[in-house]
């Protein structure tokens, strides 16, 4: 790998000295097994899965349901289900429900529900309340272990709560990530945290290296922005350095106003994007293109790449932050920002015909390298504890 990559490594590691990340492996587990204890416990109570509890013998998976052998017509355990079948008894709204299947499907590769060759699902696990107490106790211990602020751990618990209400879209994820209208919440998710900091310092080692090799003011588009998570770390770079612009873009109007107050830079220009649709026409003259956490919801990831190396000058950069792997803590409330009015999200790659969010790592470089870039950044490193957290900064060059 490039100089550079050992530079944004260096930079990223110098930003959180004193964290121990050796643990983070075991820290990103317990927090996903709360959220699926989480998940077994609501769908045992509200669906199906969970009737019938009482077993005239044997452990989980043997015997047969007291209730079926008093002649009950409601099915017990034993019986197996289609997903869409739970997501009507969870009541989910017509747009939400290919989330049921996205859970068990999770819950499965777990060990916690079974399934059987027609694809329904049975025998879901029962927490016990001194298990989920254990697990409460444990994901504590994960978010001091990997730097995450109380928020984080609050909104994992409050997504839990706020199970029902989101998948009969009476509320929108918004209320889980801005409570009140604030961003504190969702600063802690995407900014105060070791990965985050990480990655984002990375990020800001690598505009400065574009920086100094500039011969001409910069021209900066950044997709997607959301909360400005990563231009806050990036726009201090640029301080005192000829910018002939920074174009923020996010498909929402709150956060454009929401960066407006922000951010307060001359050179910052605010215009609404949706990448599923059509980038800003202006080829070849972009010195770098951003976009942190926010490229995987493009329908074809091929497609946006391709679009973006046709707006980079020779030399230009592409910077990504992406997830590369969905864990089991963003169940409850990912997939609710990614459901369209239509049901699940569009996909055109080879996430098509599955719930797939994200790319993995040789995916993304092998997109990147299809679209005619070459990589220059992959980070962490292979080894370092930082990749269990399964975020990554990838750079490409035109």
């Amino acid at each position: 790998m490039s100089p550079l990559n050992d530079r944004a490594d260096a930079a990223g590691h110098a930003a959180i000295a004193g964290a121990d990340p050796s643990g983070a492996a075991g820290a990103v587990h317990d927090l996903d097994r709360l959220i699926l204890l989480g998940l077994a416990t609501d769908l045992h109570r509200r669906t199906r899965l969970g009737r019938g509890t009482a077993h005239e013998a044997g452990p989980y998976g043997q015997g047969r349901s007291a209730a079926h052998g008093a002649g009950a017509d409601r099915p017990g355990r034993g019986a197996a289900h289609e997903a869409e079948v739970i997501a009507g008894d969870l009541g989910a709204a017509p747009r939400h429900r290919w989330i049921a299947g996205h859970w068990l499907a999770a819950l499965h590769e777990a060990g916690l529900v079974g399934r059987d060759a027609a694809g329904r699902y049975h025998d879901l696990h029962a927490p016990r309340r001194a298990e989920l107490a254990t697990a409460r106790t444990r994901m504590e211990a994960a978010r001091l272990a990997l730097g995450y602020p109380a928020e984080l751990a609050e909104l994992m618990l409050r997504s839990l709560r706020l199970l029902p209400a989101l998948l009969r879209d009476e509320i929108g994820v918004q209320t889980l990530l801005y409570p009140d209208g604030e961003p504190a919440t969702a600063e802690a998710v995407y900014r105060g945290n070791v990965i985050s900091r990480y990655l984002n310092t990375a990020a800001a080692e690598v505009l400065r290296d574009l920086a100094a090799r500039a011969t001409r003011p910069l021209r900066i588009l950044e997709l997607g922005a959301g909360i400005g998570a990563t231009t806050a770390d990036l726009l201090p770079v640029l301080a005192g350095r000829p910018v002939e612009f920074y174009l923020f873009t996010d498909l929402s109007p709150f956060f454009l106003d929401t960066a407006r107050r922000r951010f307060d830079a001359g050179f910052l220009r605010y215009a609404l994007l949706d990448i599923a649709r059509d980038l800003p026409r202006r080829p070849g003259e972009l010195d770098l293109v951003v976009a942190a956490t926010m490229a995987h919801n493009a329908p074809h990831i091929g497609r946006l790449l391709g679009q973006v190396a046709g707006l980079l000058a020779p030399g230009g950069r592409v910077l990504l932050i992406e997830t590369v792997r969905e864990h089991p803590q963003s169940l409850t409330s990912m997939p609710f920002a990614l459901s369209t009015q239509d049901g699940p999200p569009r996909r055109l790659d080879g996430r098509a015909g599955t719930t797939r969010t994200y790319l993995s790592r040789a995916e993304w470089l092998s997109a990147l390298e299809g679209s005619g870039l070459r990589v220059e950044v992959d980070l962490p490193r292979p080894g370092d504890p930082l990749t269990a957290l399964s975020q990554r900064l990838l750079v490409a060059t035109r």
